[in-house]
């Protein structure tokens, strides 16, 4: 959601670097239009004001001016200046006696419910015993969705249909925690289309109830301003410990997430990046703050490889790399695993000096030639896929067929397959154009 940002501060910069020295004049000029970026983002005009300030107070320092990479140190103020203004990091409090209660609320299609089932999956991997709570009974379908969901996860859900009282749904859930030796109570509570009187005391009854470690919103990014407002009015009637943006994955401005935390003094803890169980990431505003920048996040980016490959087929595939005799098998195996770390290009924005190139690719494309070469691979034997040379027009022919592509595709795969096996003989044995012919492949 901050490719336009991203694009327009990149542009600034390029122009600044353009320049060599710099005047007060030069830093002006290019605060403006960082300004204008800014706002244009749907970033608070008070933020935006505040930030734009301080970066000049300490760009024009005689300091920066006179430095021999003068524009380089206006981009470094700018990027300390913004992961100030997104905040600190915020972990989840869990201290005390289990279980630890973690009130989720927000208004209606924020994404509350899938949240809930997100962040009992995440907790569930570091060792916590989550039991997930259907307090929402002014929805008939969030208690069907949030069972579902907990089935999908195998996490128990604690429903009573839609007739108790949330409050008394809760506490029962709470009850029913105790017992199980459960750890963590999510509780998914009921939101509405606008905040309103009846659901905010619903809300501190429960909260009064349960004395909960976390009270979280869960704000939709694509509403923009509206975003910090309606954080600004739960905070001021519940306390709010953190912040949750969702569907950041979408086309909304970004201006949200940039001024929620200067706004509402409220740490963001967690960000949505995809529909799936798995699209949840822990807010970093450093690497946030690097993304929207175009300097890449490759800490994120290890983390996700870490959650999704495994270590021993890793080492295994390394020593394959290494004897250069790697097969379409492994290709296979190691595509998959690419594709649960996400999109393409979003892993491609991750990586320093990436962004550009993400950006030229067309995402329905790379996803559709990944389908391409997967079901490729797939309508192989597998002595095919050991020893490609097997392939000769009869079987080709048969593999186009049951892929449904053509022989060229076919062809076009197993060339550039045997040209990256050529290339990593090449390394191993030292020979120059090795890695380059690799990067440009």
């Amino acid at each position: 959601m901050f490719e336009n940002l991203s694009d327009k501060l990149q542009s600034v910069f390029d122009n600044l670097g353009k320049r060599g020295r710099l005047s007060e004049e030069d830093v002006d000029k290019a605060l403006r239009q960082v300004r204008l970026a800014l706002l244009e983002a749907d970033v608070n005009y008070k933020v935006v004001k505040d930030f734009v300030s301080r970066v000049r107070e300490r760009a024009v320092g005689s300091d920066v001016l006179r430095s021999l990479t003068p524009a380089q140190q206006v981009i470094k103020i700018v990027h300390e200046e913004l992961i100030q203004t997104l905040g600190e990091s915020a972990s989840l409090d869990l201290s005390g006696q289990p279980p630890h209660v973690i009130l989720l609320v927000g208004l209606q299609g924020s994404g509350k419910t899938t949240m809930a089932a997100k962040l009992a999956s995440r907790l569930r991997s570091s060792g916590q015993r989550p039991l997930l709570v259907a307090a929402d009974t002014y929805r008939p379908a969030a208690v069907t969705q949030l069972e579902v969901l907990g089935r999908q996860i195998d996490i128990p859900v604690h429903s009573e249909g839609i007739a108790p009282s949330p409050p008394d749904i809760v506490n029962r859930g709470l009850r029913r925690a105790r017992n199980e030796a459960r750890t963590i109570v999510i509780v998914d509570t009921a939101g509405r289309l606008t905040i309103d009187e009846q659901m905010m005391q619903e809300l501190v009854e429960i909260k009064t109830l349960t004395r909960p470690k976390e009270v979280i919103l869960v704000v939709d990014a694509m509403t923009g301003q509206e975003a910090v407002r309606v954080a600004a009015d739960f905070h001021k009637r519940l306390q709010l410990t953190g912040l949750v943006l969702t569907k950041i994955d979408g086309d909304a401005r970004g201006g949200a997430a940039i001024s929620m935390r200067s706004v509402t003094g409220v740490p963001i803890k967690f960000l949505g990046t995809s529909e799936k169980i798995d699209g949840i990431e822990v807010f970093h505003p450093d690497r946030l703050a690097s993304r929207i920048l175009g300097m890449g996040d490759m800490l994120t980016m290890i983390e996700k490889a870490e959650a999704v490959i495994d270590q021993k087929e890793a080492a295994r595939m390394e020593k394959k790399l290494r004897s250069a005799s790697f097969d379409l098998d492994d290709f296979l195996k190691q595509m998959r695993q690419i594709k649960k770390m996400g999109p393409l290009t979003g892993l491609l924005e991750m990586i320093p000096g990436m962004g550009q190139i993400a950006k030229d690719i067309d995402p329905q494309a790379a996803e559709q030639q990944l389908r391409h070469i997967e079901a490729i691979i797939s309508s192989m034997t597998g002595s095919e896929r050991r020893d490609s040379r097997l392939l000769n027009g009869s079987r080709k022919r048969r593999v186009a067929a049951g892929s449904g592509t053509s022989v060229q595709q076919v062809n076009e795969l197993l060339s550039q397959f045997r040209q990256m096996q050529r290339l990593m003989k090449q390394i191993q044995s030292g020979r120059r154009g090795g890695l380059p012919g690799l990067f440009g492949l």
